[in-house]
């Protein structure tokens, strides 16, 4: 029991006396007395002190001697001392050092060498190795600001500006160094450092000589869940630690960081603190002795006493604190000197691990009008009440300029000052602020504060090698760069500048975060006017400003603007001269003035130019550009006739004969045909004044026009088969262009319109690509394949192999090339006929091949080929190859070869005798022939017999197969002979891109060939055509697979005789990034992967290429790799000795045992993953990076690969645009396990470990999709997506925000919020870098409160409706623009507000009223409310509404006069037609009885303007008048006045109106009594017309008067009432709708249970959307007393699903949860919103909450239903489990069984589907149920089987059958 006792203590161990002391249980007990009654006697308190007296030590005695003479004051740094101890906050962290904040407004630093003795044992690992380590983290990775932290002060230096710098340490051992291992006790609380990382904890460094701290990995998970600064503490990392144990007598200690366990520590007396070791962040219980005006005397742990400051008293309890007042504090300081011990009574330090309370940044550097004094301090400062309400210290040399303008008589409690916050101290948690004059008129406080280009005065403070020092404020020093000291380098600046001197500097570049100030002194920067660049995005194309030379090369120079913007000039764009040698003119500093071309803000690409003298002319070329265009008109495709003007050396200058020769373009020689050959020729025919039709123009840049004749490129365009812009290439595209350049890596090709691509050298043929020249030349017509796009960088990859360009039928394609030269060869014959210059030309059109010739012998040369002339051919040369003569021996084989097998012994005879006779110059001959090259005017003829004899024509047929021998190879075809004695021409290339050919492959003279004729009939040129019939061998090309590594040297399979663990000896073979081959003997090859050559990688190494070949190794045999598929087999495996040795130089390996690549057995990929965790960090090797996937393909071992998804490669934007660049093959890094992929065979990697998307984080996206006037969508790390709003893309809004963002692009985003799985983001840089101080125009509005009346404000137009403009001010607010409130014009038709207000137009608005409780925003544009122009233009001529009203109650007045005179002479003139119609006067309502609707009829007089005046009149009002009724222009009186029973009254007064025009006297002769008889009886059959339309039943209602009749006749028909308000709902009638509804509830039987609910459910949704929550839930509240309460629940909370309130749905779930807990569908119902939602977890408690909840009997059917819907929504491997767990307690329900095998044939494989079959059949279940089961089975193989596989279920059905039928005879 005792021994119990120990290891598990009740409460902790009783601390045994040690020397001489005795607990006193009296003290412990009074103590505690004291904590619950802070009141106690007189007499109890001095019998306590007494007995404290007693129990002192002497040294104590002389300590509390000392400490009654301390004086209350606050901590000065003159009190500062070596070796005294210090509670601090962290305030600032650096690379180099902590920015530590001290009481009472000090401030010290811990330099990066003061952390711990483990840090500083790393740091010096790193400085010696040269190299990053993996286990050193920056000190920004392991603290952040707002840490307290324990330090001690090592030394107090004045620096050289006289201020007094505190130097602080951290390093436990010097902190702790009065602890030692028997002082310690369980409960303490100590600062301690990881010092290593174990399996099972940490080692801590706690600074205690002789004691080993451990810290057990489950006692930090919790800290470390909390912490999210990674899975695991890292060696360096402060740790607040509390001891539970103690072993060993303090030799072993055992650590706890568990949060609620430091904050609950509490310093006792049984821990024995002694002054020697006490320590600051201590909370102890303490007395108050004294209270003092500076502060209160408090005596703690019985024998000590501290002084608590007014800094430091807890603010809201600064005057009610009293002697014997027991209070918690906190010790911040312990002077080893003097013995002072300080507290702190501040609520934020009494809990230990807390950290204090912070400012904003925006509020430094704030000035406050009025703060008041609370109190005033005469020897220290005074203590102000800012106007937020917090405290705020000001020093007495911040009271005033100097001690003499200092009146203490204007610091009196209440007086008020106007200040500036200077600083914020966190361990006093007050501002500093300072009431100087200087300081608060001060432009420049901190380094937020400056921009860059600011001009700034300096002094000059000290003069260093790299640049000089610059004061500018007291606390803020720039540097200006040796460079920038002067216009010219100085080299002697000490002579120019003086320490002391004031100078004139502008911000180059400015780095709040790293407080980097950068500062130029060159004149020419310093007084510009000009505009500053300092950002790509301000660089717009015309923009001149001035920079700097930064380089100066034979390529240009760069030139550098401000924020380290830089640019390129060009060499032709340096001067209107060309320069040769840039370098000579221009030197490194020098200020230019530059005007930018153009810039790419995302390639941070910037082309300058410094000919500003040329910008006019650019002008004026840009203004007569349009001109030109306007005239000419020529788009790209656009056909067009041109006339040759003359012919240059690259092409063709021509004219367009539509624009009668005024538009001058040019022909390049490359765009004259598609065939390089046509192309030379045709250039080579055309002359000055030719004609060519059907030209297309490729480009019009409005200076010059390019056109082209190639086919291939004109049938693409006119076809549509060609890309106009790079946003649509897609991969997979087959695209018609040309090659642009030809590069040694590969071809570029452009495309119509623009658009280039690169064919890399390893896609352009299918062949071995030796040199990219002999493959495709300028110019060539070809067909590309897009691979992928880059749409950051605007490139797409092209492949241009035959094999994937090709459709597949080569015949065709290579016939229709073959074609259509021989088409263009026919214009080129026609066009040299009609010109018909000269006999050579005329002859040449006539020699065609297959003519014979009289020629004579002119020459036989030595290689056998002879020359001829003629009298046909002056002028040509003509010539016969040796084969064409029939002399040779080549010739006697092939004549040989054919008697043998096709010719009789005669013909034999025959050839032979030819070819052995010789030719004769001057001899006569008769010759063939067989092609005629215009270029070079060569004649090829051939003196063969048998091409000469002339035989007769057979009848050929189409795609006939013919036996041919080649007789003349041209460029782009051969001349082929037929046994016919015909010629036909064969192409040569299959396909525009088949253009190289090895020898082996190339077609010979002579050679016997197999063609396919495609035309039977000789064209032109005398020739059939033909094409190659197709050869029998397919050559196949193996692709690689993407697991295997590339083993090339590998030779044939050597059997050998290794073994595991073997070591052998061998020679480098080579070095590749990711494994090195080693030569073992002559025969056999081994490897070694790039994990297996250290035993510790340094990340950012190269393992391989630490061995160089030729290198001898010794290693060790750790695997084998099958030769053939590169895999790794166990050792185990028979053919093992067949292997590649895979080998290992790991020092440990080879000194130690060895471990197997793989286990003995055959391990699965799963099982091999299966050993990583996620959160575990691995080092593994860059294998390369995966344009196509966008990921980081890595190899961890040589079996196992990962992948590092493109946006978890880092957080810098700069790395993720380029990130091929910044990883290198074979480089190792340092990754963390996400998971595996989808295959299970790669793991899933991270280089920014787990990422936290919650809200208030900063991460870094891709831009998935744009969506025009909304926002984006933002793919973030671990697959999420985010939305980005157009309000939340910058802090200035513009006109067009979405203009520059593309899908791809890389961004920082800042989590707003991430609730339900929606997650929204801001790019806006307040959000992303708030220490920035950028300008915030327009500032994030989030609700209705931040919104005022009278506010100006700036948005969006979303659209114009009938009530108006509706305007976005955010994302979830929307205000409305009454029409009057638009413009100051009157406008009639609402096409003119939509013309001029499009949606998404940015402008700017005051707000005129705010409803909040109706979240409704009234604003205005009009231009005396927002100074801003109108939104309609003057020049629409629109009338005004003030102007126009003035003239038109003049009229109106007019108008009424003479109206009454007129009715007056009507009177007179006519009394019975004054009876006939009583009515005709027109009514003008008075003041007294205005109906509120004006109608104006038409009199005799009115003309169209005074009917468009009196139109406009109805609509407008004065201001204060009644809204008068508007009429819609659909609107006729004829239906309205029938509906009312008045039809007659209207058509009269019309008849009566238009008689008066034409005659007011006239109407008695025109109106007799049968006119009027008819005129009756018109107006009645009219009026039976529309009845009969409106009992039409397929006739839609149109008004609510047509809803009226229709519901009258319906009243049960929840149909028509929900019709009715959804016609309210179109017109926004919101009221109208809510009364409907009321109605059809009132009207609707009670019987109709469902229609009733019906409208419910309606009127549900129409307070969801346009009412408020308030609404909402009264209507709620009846529809559950009028309905079934279950459905009413099921609706709403469907209705809060469907509008994407997910939070108010699962609140509803909740409370359905308590009150229909017995309800099965209520749990399904949520389970499947949980699902949706993502949250499989909270599915899985959920359904552990329903089988509590509900029935036995329902468990089955609740567990199956809630795994269908995990297939569905969720995880199917979970929704296996639960049907398996299911069915195996349950396996006779055939239901179950059947709805497991439905969900896997639609999810599940086809194996799972048979292994779930096969169970089922043999289980033992009734044969009515096997029968059914067999069935299923059966049909499923029958559907996806074999034929093998349906006999099989066919044979396990009769055995079942058979098993049954013995068991029956049993």
């Amino acid at each position: 029991m005792a021994s119990m006792e120990e290891n598990f203590p009740r409460g902790g161990i009783q601390k045994k006396p040690t020397e001489g002391k005795t607990p006193n249980t009296k003290l412990e007990r009074d103590n505690l007395f004291n904590v619950r009654h802070e009141e106690k006697s007189q007499k109890r308190k001095r019998r306590q002190k007494d007995q404290g007296k007693q129990k002192k030590f002497k040294a104590d005695n002389i300590g509390a001697a000392k400490e009654s003479f301390v004086t209350i004051e606050p901590l000065m740094i003159e009190a500062l001392c070596e070796g005294m101890l210090l509670l601090g906050c962290i305030k600032e962290v650096t690379d180099y050092e902590l920015v530590v904040s001290l009481p009472n407004g000090l401030s010290g630093f811990v330099p990066v060498t003061q952390i711990s003795d483990a840090y500083s044992k790393l740091l010096s690992n790193q400085v010696a190795q040269g190299e990053l380590l993996e286990d050193l983290n920056s000190l920004v990775d392991l603290y952040s600001p707002g840490t307290l932290v324990r330090c001690i002060v090592t030394t107090v230096e004045k620096n050289a500006d006289g201020r007094r710098s505190i130097k602080l340490s951290i390093d436990p051992k010097k902190v702790n160094k009065g602890l030692n291992a028997s002082a310690l006790a369980s409960g303490m609380l100590l600062s301690g450092f990881v010092s290593s990382v174990e399996d099972h904890g940490y080692l801590i460094d706690i600074g205690v000589s002789g004691t080993n701290a451990f810290l057990p990995r489950q006692k930090a998970q919790n800290y470390i869940k909390t912490a999210k600064r990674g899975s695991d503490l890292k060696i360096g990392q402060n740790l607040n630690c509390v001891i539970v144990e103690i072993k060993n007598e303090g030799r072993v200690v055992l650590l706890s960081i568990d949060r609620s366990e430091v904050a609950s520590s509490l310093a006792t007396e049984r821990q024995n603190w002694s002054l020697s070791n006490l320590l600051p962040g201590l909370v102890v219980k303490a007395r108050v002795q004294k209270v003092a005006p500076l502060g209160i005397k408090l005596s703690f742990l019985s024998f000590f006493t501290g002084i608590v400051d007014f800094m430091h008293m807890d603010p809201e309890k600064s005057t009610s604190y009293s002697p014997d007042q027991v209070v918690k504090a906190c010790i911040i300081s312990i002077n080893p000197t003097s013995k002072v011990v300080r507290l702190t009574l501040r609520q934020a330090f009494i809990h230990p691990g807390g950290s204090p309370n912070q400012v904003s940044n925006d509020r430094i550097g704030a000035v406050v009008e009025e703060s008041t004094v609370k109190a005033f301090y005469k020897q220290f400062g005074a203590v102000f009440e800012l106007d937020d309400g917090t405290l705020a210290f000001a020093r007495l040399k911040h009271l005033s300029k100097n001690r003499k303008s200092f009146k203490p008589g204007a610091f009196k409690a209440g007086c008020k000052h106007k200040c500036r916050i200077i600083d914020y101290s966190l361990m006093d948690e007050m501002c500093i602020v300072s009431l100087k004059y200087q300081i608060i008129e001060a432009r420049f406080l901190q380094y937020q504060d400056f921009h860059t280009g600011d001009v700034v005065q300096g002094k000059v403070f000290a003069l260093k090698p790299i640049g000089m020092q610059v004061r500018v404020t007291d606390a803020i020093k720039g540097l200006v760069p040796s460079l920038h000291l002067a216009d010219v380098i100085l080299k002697q600046p000490e002579k120019k500048y003086n320490i002391g001197d004031q100078v004139r500097c502008r911000v180059l570049e400015c780095n709040p975060a790293g407080k980097k100030l950068i500062l130029t002194l060159k004149k020419n920067l310093v007084q510009s006017k000009l505009p500053v660049l300092s950002n790509y995005e301000d660089a717009k194309p015309g923009l001149i400003t001035h920079g700097f030379v930064v380089c100066a090369r034979e390529f240009g120079c760069i030139v550098k603007f401000y924020n380290d913007v830089k640019g390129l000039v060009p060499k032709n764009e340096l001067s209107s001269e060309p320069i040769s040698c840039p370098d000579k003119v221009f030197h490194e500093g020098q200020v230019v003035k530059v005007m930018v071309l153009k810039c790419e803000p995302q390639q941070e690409r910037l082309l300058l130019s410094f000919r500003l003298s040329s910008k006019p002319a650019l002008d004026d070329k840009k203004g007569c550009t349009p001109k030109k265009k306007q005239e000419v008109k020529y788009q790209i495709g656009e056909m067009v006739d041109v006339k040759v003007l003359k012919k240059k050396d690259n092409g063709l200058e021509v004219s367009v004969l539509e624009d009668e020769g005024n538009a001058i373009a040019s022909i390049p020689t490359a765009h004259l045909s598609d065939f390089v050959a046509t192309c030379k020729l045709l250039w080579h025919c055309l002359q000055e004044g030719d004609v060519l039709p059907r030209v297309m123009c490729l480009s019009d840049n409005g200076e010059r026009i390019i056109l082209s004749r190639k086919s291939a490129v004109i049938s693409a365009v006119q076809e549509e088969q060609v890309v106009r812009s790079f946003s649509e290439i897609q991969p997979g595209m087959l695209l018609t262009g040309y090659v642009r350049n030809v590069m040694p890596f590969g071809v570029f090709v452009e495309f119509p319109f623009g658009v280039t691509g690169l064919a890399p050298k390893v896609s352009m043929s299918d062949k071995f690509v030796t040199d990219t020249k002999d493959h495709f030349v300028v110019g060539q017509t070809v067909i590309a394949k897009v691979v992928s796009t880059d749409e950051e960088k605007q490139r797409v990859l092209l492949n241009l192999k035959v094999s994937e360009c090709s459709s597949g039928d080569s015949a065709a394609e290579s016939f229709a090339l073959l074609n259509q030269y021989f088409k263009e060869m026919k214009e080129i014959r026609n066009l040299l006929r009609r010109r018909g210059e000269s006999s050579m030309t005329q002859g040449l059109c006539e020699l065609v091949p297959g003519k014979e010739l009289q020629l004579v012998v002119q020459d036989v040369k030595e290689d056998g080929s002879a020359l001829f002339s003629g009298s046909c051919v002056t002028g040509l040369t003509v010539t016969a190859t040796r084969y064409h003569l029939g002399v040779g021996l080549e010739n006697r084989s092939a004549i040989l070869v054919l008697c043998n097998s096709e010719i009789e012994a005669e013909k034999c005879h025959i050839l032979q005798n030819r070819a052995n006779k010789k030719i004769i110059p001057g001899e006569k001959t008769k010759a063939l022939i067989l092609h005629v090259d215009a270029l070079t005017s060569k004649v090829y003829v051939s003196l063969r017999e048998e091409l000469l004899k002339r035989r007769a024509k057979q009848r050929l047929t189409e795609n006939s197969q013919h036996y041919a021998i080649v007789q003349h190879i041209a460029e782009e075809f051969a001349i082929v002979s037929l046994k016919t004695g015909q010629l036909a021409a064969i192409p040569i290339a299959s396909h525009f891109n088949d253009t190289f050919r090895f020898d082996s492959e190339k077609l010979k003279v002579g050679q016997a060939i197999s063609a396919t004729l495609k035309v039977v009939k000789e064209n032109d040129h005398g020739l059939l055509l033909a094409v190659q019939s197709s050869a029998k061998k397919n050559v196949f090309v193996r692709v690689r697979n993407e697991s295997e590594t590339a083993l090339e040297e590998v030779l044939a399979t050597v059997k050998h005789s290794l073994s595991l663990g073997d070591l052998v000896t061998g020679t480098v073979k080579s070095v590749k990034p990711t494994h090195v081959t080693v030569a073992i003997d002559d025969k056999l090859t081994g490897s070694i992967h790039a994990s297996r050559i250290l035993d510790e990688v340094p990340i950012g190494s190269f393992p391989t290429f630490t061995l160089k070949a030729g290198q001898k190794v010794t290693a060790r045999v750790v695997g084998g790799r099958d030769v053939n598929t590169h895999r790794y087999l166990p050792i185990t495996h028979p053919h093992f000795t067949q292997s590649i040795p895979e080998l290992s130089i790991r020092p440990s390996e080879i000194e130690g045992e060895v471990t197997a690549v793989l286990s003995r057995k055959e391990d699965s990929a799963t099982k091999k993953l299966g050993l990583y965790s996620v959160g575990q960090t691995i080092t593994c090797f860059v294998k390369k990076y995966n344009i196509l996937k966008n990921w980081l393909e890595v190899e961890v071992a040589p079996d196992i690969r990962g992948r590092v998804p493109h946006l978890l490669l880092s957080l810098n934007t700069k790395v993720l645009k380029h990130p091929e660049k910044s990883f290198k093959n074979g480089q190792a890094i340092s990754a963390t396990v996400t998971g595996t992929d989808v295959t299970e065979t790669n793991l899933c990697l991270s280089l920014t470990g787990i990422q936290s998307l919650e809200q208030g984080t900063i991460t870094v996206g891709m831009v998935t999709k744009v969506t025009p006037h909304i926002g984006l969508t933002i793919a973030l790390p671990g697959g999420k997506t985010g939305k980005v709003s157009i309000f939340h893309l910058s802090d200035t809004y513009m006109e067009d925000p979405l203009g520059d963002i593309k899908a791809g692009k890389i961004v920082r985003c800042y989590i707003l919020s991430n609730e339900n799985g929606k997650i929204q983001l801001s790019l806006r840089q307040s959000r992303l870098n708030p220490k920035s101080k950028s300008k915030v125009e327009d500032v994030e509005i989030t609700c209705i409160k931040d919104v005022k009346k009278g506010q100006l404000v700036r948005g969006y137009v979303k659209s114009v409706t009938s009530s108006g403009v509706f305007f976005g001010l955010s994302p979830s607010l929307l205000g409305r623009i009454l029409f009057q409130n638009v413009s100051p014009y009157f406008v009639q038709k609402h096409s003119v507000y939509e013309k001029y207000l499009p949606e998404g137009k940015l402008l700017t608005a005051k707000v005129l009223g705010v409803n909040g409780k109706e979240k409704h925003i009234e604003l205005s544009l009009l231009p005396e409310d927002t100074g801003m122009p109108s939104i309609l233009p003057e020049s629409l001529g629109l009338p005004r509404y003030d102007a126009e009203e003035e003239k038109r109650e003049a009229d109106v007045r007019e108008k009424r006069e003479q109206l009454k005179v007129k009715t007056k002479r009507r009177i007179r003139n006519s009394e019975s037609e004054q009876e006939a119609k009583p009515k005709k006067r027109k009514i003008c309502p008075t003041d007294e009885n205005d109906s509120g609707i004006e109608v104006y009829y038409r009199e005799e007089e009115d003309d169209d303007q005074e009917e468009e005046a009196d139109k406009k009149k109805s609509k407008i009002r004065k201001p204060g008048e009644a809204p008068r009724l508007q009429v819609s222009v659909g609107f006729t009186w004829d239906e309205d006045m029938n509906a009312l029973d008045i039809p007659v009254l209207n058509q009269k007064e019309e008849s009566s109106e238009s008689e008066e025009e034409e005659d007011p006297h006239s109407k008695l002769k025109k109106q007799t009594k049968k006119e009027k008889e008819l005129e009756k009886q018109k107006k009645e059959k009219e009026l039976c017309k529309l009845e009969a339309a409106l009992m039409d039943p397929s006739r839609q209602p149109q008004s609510a008067d047509d809803f009226d009749r229709l519901v009258l006749s319906s009243p049960n028909s929840s149909i028509l009432w929900l019709q009715y308000m959804a016609f309210h709902l179109q017109a926004t009638e919101i009221e109208k709708a809510r009364a409907v509804a009321e109605r059809a509830l009132k009207t609707i039987s009670f019987r109709e249970e469902q229609e009733k609910l019906n409208v419910w459910v309606a009127l549900l949704n129409l307070e969801n959307m346009y009412g408020t929550e308030e609404t909402l839930m009264k209507v709620f509240e009846r529809a559950v007393q009028y309905n079934e309460p279950l459905k009413v629940f099921q609706h709403l909370c469907d209705i809060y699903a469907n509008s994407e309130k997910y939070k108010q749905a699962e609140e509803l779930y909740h409370t359905m949860l308590k009150r229909f807990r017995q309800e099965k569908s209520v749990w399904l119902k949520y389970a499947s919103f949980l699902l949706k939602q993502g949250q499989t977890e909270a599915t899985h408690r959920l359904l552990e909450r329903a089988l509590k909840a509900l029935p036995t009997k329902e468990h089955v059917d609740v567990i199956s239903r809630f795994a269908q819907l995990e297939f569905h929504f969720g995880d199917p491997e979970h929704a296996k489990a639960l049907f398996e767990s299911t069915l195996s307690s349950y396996p006779k329900r055939t239901d179950i069984w059947s709805i497991y095998i439905d969900i896997m044939i639609k999810h599940g494989s086809q194996k799972e589907v048979r292994d779930i079959f096969e169970r089922v059949v043999h289980l033992s279940l009734a044969p009515k149920k096997m029968k059914f089961l067999f069935k299923r089975y059966l049909d499923y193989e029958k559907k996806f089987g074999t034929t093998e596989s349906v006999l099989a279920v066919k044979r396990a059905a009769l055995e079942y059958v058979e098993t049954k039928s013995s068991l029956a005879d049993i």
